[in-house]
């Protein structure tokens, strides 16, 4: 069974930045697409970034040229690189790796951009 651990949210001021760190165990990670999503205060959990098996990313529009999603196949682990950020990356994020039918979530962890 896959199991993904968020790590590295908290309170930042705007314009800072942040790295999220995902661990994953349970899988065999390089075959897996894996993506970070995020949830705002009553808002819909969107798609902020995406790194295919072979490392093709894709962003969100809101996102690109401030954040960057890398992976360690090594260290079975995605991050999120997230730069000149702004109160409204205010949300829960988190980790999801798929593969055909595999899916798993981690269980986020909170990103404050606030003065």
């Amino acid at each position: 069974q896959g199991r993904l651990v968020e790590s590295g949210g908290g309170l930042v001021q705007p314009g800072g930045s942040l790295r999220l760190s995902c661990a994953a165990s349970g899988m065999v990670f390089s075959l897996y697409n894996m993506g970070w999503y995020r949830q705002g205060p009553g808002k819909q959990r969107e798609l902020v970034a995406g790194i295919s098996s072979g490392g093709i990313t894709n962003y969100a529009d809101s996102v690109k040229g401030r954040f960057t999603i890398s992976r360690d196949n090594a260290k079975n682990t995605v991050y999120l690189q997230m730069n000149s950020l702004k109160p409204k990356d205010t949300a829960v994020y988190y980790c999801n790796a798929k593969l055909s039918i595999y899916e798993y979530w981690g269980q986020g962890t909170q990103v404050t951009v606030s003065s």
